[in-house]
């Protein structure tokens, strides 16, 4: 079934916002986990404007006392990001191509320019028996790069699939998404989802076959305007069980 990991980063802008430790990122994270999800997700990023380096020590406290929860680092792998994983060991690391002033993720890796300098990485990272994904676009070419330099998953940049959701592309850019995954695993790739996936758009996306895990972080925030923290925790839980049943 696929996995829902909470991504906590839009709570810690709110709390830096401040200058305060409120909301408290730990007791968030508790909530979170009481809901029932399967991973907590967290991108630090070098300016540290949302979640800190001291963030991912806590949270990586928290959640090796929950063993049926996964820890997902995801960042552009420079040196004090990967000291940090390394020392942390998540789960899981997704590498993602972010410009150290960039808003947000906003496309994935070009592994035919890449692919030398993530291969040792790729290899440092699972050495220290942690999982290793890739945030990729849909590009048959550029996933088949993936598995040759030795990823064990890839994350499917989503932002395209949630811009054509309820428009009349809808279905041609579902239908690369499916192809992507698809092909992805058939070469012997996990295949993981993220970026803009909504209460609205999940369900659909989620009709492509073996999603292993989706990364929510903004829409849960905004949602829970409306449904409340636990709330929108479980609605999202309900769409991906009644995925799961078909």
């Amino acid at each position: 079934m696929t996995k829902l990991s909470v991504n906590l980063n839009k709570l810690a802008l709110l709390r830096n916002a401040r200058g305060t430790d409120f909301p408290n990122l730990l007791k968030m994270a508790r909530r979170t986990i009481a809901a029932r999800v399967q991973g907590i997700t967290v991108h630090p990023r070098p300016d540290q404007r949302h979640v800190t380096y001291s963030d991912v020590y806590d949270l990586s406290q928290l959640v090796s006392e929950h063993p049926a929860v996964e820890f997902n680092i995801e960042g552009n792998p420079i040196h004090k990001f990967l000291d940090i994983v390394g020392e942390v060991k998540p789960t899981q690391c997704t590498l993602v191509p972010d410009a150290t002033e960039q808003l947000t993720s906003d496309h994935g890796w070009n592994l035919r320019e890449d692919r030398e300098r993530l291969l040792p990485i790729i290899k440092n990272l699972q050495a220290k028996g942690i999982r290793v994904s890739l945030f990729m676009d849909t590009e048959i070419g550029q996933i088949d790069i993936a598995k040759t330099i030795g990823a064990d998953r890839i994350e499917l940049y989503t932002e395209p699939y949630a811009k054509a959701f309820a428009t009349s592309c809808e279905h041609e850019v579902w239908v690369r998404y499916r192809s992507a995954a698809a092909h992805a695993k058939h070469i012997g790739l996990g295949v993981n989802a993220g970026h803009d996936l909504n209460l609205q758009n999940l369900g659909l996306f989620l009709s492509i076959p073996g999603i292993l895990e989706v990364s929510i972080g903004h829409a849960i925030v905004v949602e829970s305007f409306d449904h409340g923290y636990e709330g929108t925790l479980r609605r999202y839980l309900e769409i991906i069980e009644k995925s799961k049943n078909g």
